[in-house]
Order: C-alpha cells, then structure tokens, then sequence
C-alpha cells in the first residue's frame, strides 16, 4: 500500500513538472490584449507591436546562435522606425529593451500572431520597412 502510494505521488509530481521551452510561453498571446487592438492605442504602442511581430518571424530555432540571429533581425528593424532611440538585445531571454523619443522604456516580446510589423495597424508612415534576408 505504501509502495503503491510513494509511486503515485512520484508520478503526481514528476507531471507537474513543466518543460525547458520558453518560446512558446513568451510568444504565445493567450490572455492578453489581442496586438492589433494594443497597437491603436498610440503610435508607440504600434511600433512597440511591430517590432515583436517581426522579433517572432526572425525566429530560427532555440540554439543559442539562432538567438542571437534573430535578436539582431529584431533589433535591425526596430532602428529603421522613426520613435524608437536605443534598443538593446538579451538573446537568451527571448527579449529587447527598447527606448522611443518620449522617454517610454519598455521589454519587447516576440509577438507570435501569423502577421509582420508592417501589417501592424498605427504604423507611423516613414520608417518600418522589413529588413533585407
């Protein structure tokens, strides 16, 4: 009887184990406002949603050199739209810091959704042309 318990509460906790994949976690939109409503809330709010779009279509894989690729993609983007100041990459973390004219900071995400940043609604018009494969 004890054996049999010790086994079940072995396998109870061994399935409450989650996995190592932190992509899916990250780019995944359940739960939170759909990116398309977020982005007609300004025009940072909408070069904010491009970018991680576009953070989410570089994404090659999870080896540390894909990472970095793909990172690099996000960050070249994000310098060819018009409010953006600084960006700064942590790869490892799936993440950018990006810095715009007003002084908003703010942790980009790669956003998940099927779409590119260009097709992003309250784009401002100069700038946000994808960048070259």
């Amino acid at each position: 009887m004890s054996r049999s318990l010790a086994a079940f509460l072995l396998l109870l906790l061994l399935g409450a184990c989650r996995d190592y994949a932190l992509y899916p976690r990250l780019a995944g939109q359940n739960g939170l406002v759909p990116p398309d409503r977020y982005a007609r809330y300004g025009r940072e709010q909408a070069q904010h949603v491009a970018i991680g779009r576009e953070f989410a279509a570089a994404h090659q894989g999870d080896s540390p050199e894909a990472r970095v690729r793909q990172a690099e993609a996000a960050v070249a983007y994000a310098r060819t739209l018009p409010d953006v100041q600084e960006v700064t990459a942590d790869p490892l973390g799936y993440r950018l810091n990006v810095t715009f004219r007003s002084g908003w900071r703010v942790a980009v995400l790669p956003i998940d959704d099927g779409k590119r940043g260009a097709e992003t609604p309250g784009l401002p018009a100069t700038g946000g042309a994808a960048p070259a494969k």
